[in-house]
């Protein structure tokens, strides 16, 4: 499995930590944290002449007493990191080395608070990966462990993306903590500096693994959809709300926009967004409200929304009982899985049909223009993968990234083909044709519409539209 691949899953895994935190805190019971520490925050008297006040001003790293062995404590508190237009992460290495220099002749522990790493203030894969390197043999012979408090899958990703770097000795001083408690066989637990905020997400965790449910709360009862409702409905429920227009408005209008103004974007659909503005932006599309993404600046916001359209249908687009299928991709020879992917899709309801032809004619115009915005097919399928489909329980494992995303690069790839009619198809037509005359002038054979379906009481769905032109300048 490539690091692209897996840099995606640890994308899509960090997104969903994020979602799992809020839901927590939507349920949070009204009680106070346990006080076993003053609330975290920076050193009072840290002063503005030091020389990395621009960083230490934000309490991310704290010299927190000694463990029971006597070893200088050091922790790295995630929920403090601001976002990354505010952090400098050069900065920030060279504020760690600093800091570290100070104990690194002696032995000494770090303690890493994972809790609050987000899309918005999560440093990229190539600064770990450099910061690793330039923590020499000086830094890690005298750190005795490493403890990884409220692990999740994403440090796990992360892990073996890393692990080609990763010494075995180094990897033997890390530890994983699931709760504060752990800590305590450890280290002087009192003297930890402990944000407020990790305190209130382990006792929301050891009340969620205990069974104990907070009581209820006054949370008016879920009301229905709104009509102009577009994330977290069905497609069907899209259709029958749109006038029987298979391809939903949030999906075209997103598509639109992108096709005019983000097809030479670098890196288009691999960049996230700040949390806050898609839901917002969320929030006005489901209340038929007009968006418009020239007033946010930012040509990855509608890229991340059409991919958080996808992610939140009550049902994948390529639908839960197409999954074990497209699972046995890789075990298709390689001049047989155009023919495999179209038997596959034959299955799709009309409108999953559409809105698949749709996006995947969008996708493979994308990747015609990959010289300037770095995205091929193959890099495309590795972002829309896990958003096409998804088990009907659990999370996809990391062994079926490989099929899911050859699936995805075939249908972006060969998206003529695959969505094209079949030869046996046209064959039939023709013979029809024979037998009836002439059909009229654009009518599809078997009654169906272009863009080929199997024959069925359904209307095949139409391809998807091609983009209108005018003086060589898409619309």
């Amino acid at each position: 499995m490539s690091g692209l691949d897996l840099e995606e899953l640890a994308e899509i895994e960090l997104q969903r930590d994020e979602e799992e935190a809020a839901a927590l805190r939507a349920a949070r019971r009204p009680s106070a944290a346990p006080s076993v520490a003053p609330p975290a925050g920076p050193d009072l008297e840290l002063s503005m002449n030091h020389p990395f006040y621009d960083v230490a001003r934000h309490g991310i790293l704290q010299v927190a007493g000694e463990d029971r062995f006597g070893r200088r404590v050091v922790t790295f508190c995630c929920c403090r990191m601001p976002p990354s237009h505010e952090l400098n992460h050069r900065r920030l290495l060279e504020y760690l080395k600093y800091t570290l220099d100070q104990y690194v002749e002696s032995d000494y522990t770090i303690i890493y608070f994972h809790y609050g790493l987000s899309s918005r203030n999560k440093p990229s894969l190539r600064w770990l990966q450099s910061a690793y390197k330039e923590f020499d043999r000086r830094y890690k012979k005298n750190l005795k462990a490493l403890y990884v408090v409220h692990p999740t899958n994403f440090i796990k990703i992360l892990w073996t993306i890393l692990k080609p770097l990763v010494s075995h000795k180094f990897g033997k001083k890390v530890t994983y903590f699931n709760y504060l408690s752990e800590l305590r066989e450890h280290l002087k637990y009192d003297q930890l500096s402990i944000p407020q905020e990790v305190l209130r997400y382990d006792e929301e965790l050891r009340n969620l693994h205990a069974g104990r449910l907070p009581p209820p709360t006054k949370i008016p009862p879920p009301r229905p959809p709104l009509p102009t409702q577009q994330f977290g409905v069905s497609l069907q429920y899209l259709k029958d709300k749109n006038q029987g227009e298979l391809i939903p408005p949030v999906l075209r209008y997103t598509v639109t926009y992108l096709r005019e103004k983000g097809l030479h974007t670098e890196g288009l659909f691999r960049r996230s967004a700040s949390v806050q503005t898609v839901r917002e932006i969320q929030r006005l599309y489901n209340q038929g409200k007009p968006v418009n993404f020239d007033d946010y600046g930012d040509i990855h916001l509608p890229a991340v929304i059409l991919k958080t359209f996808l992610r939140e249908l009550p049902q994948p687009l390529l639908t839960f009982e197409a999954y074990e299928q497209i699972l046995e991709i890789t075990s298709v020879e390689s001049s047989l899985r155009v023919t495999c992917c179209r038997q596959i899709l034959q299955n799709l309801p009309e409108h999953n049909y559409a809105v698949l032809s749709y996006l995947m004619g969008f996708l493979h115009e994308v990747s015609q223009e990959s010289i300037s915005n770095k995205m091929n097919s193959s890099n495309l399928a590795c972002v829309f993968g896990l958003n096409l489909i998804w088990p009907s329980q659990g999370a996809s494992s990391l062994g079926a990234l490989v099929p899911l995303n050859l699936f995805t690069e075939l249908l972006i790839e060969h998206h003529g083909k695959v969505f094209s009619r079949r030869p046996e198809e046209e064959e039939r037509g023709a013979q029809a044709g024979e037998r009836g005359g002439p059909r009229a002038r654009g009518s599809a054979p078997d009654g169906g519409a272009a863009g080929g379906r199997p024959a069925s009481g359904l209307a095949r769905p139409p391809l998807p539209p091609r983009p209108l032109t005018t003086a060589g300048r898409l619309l």
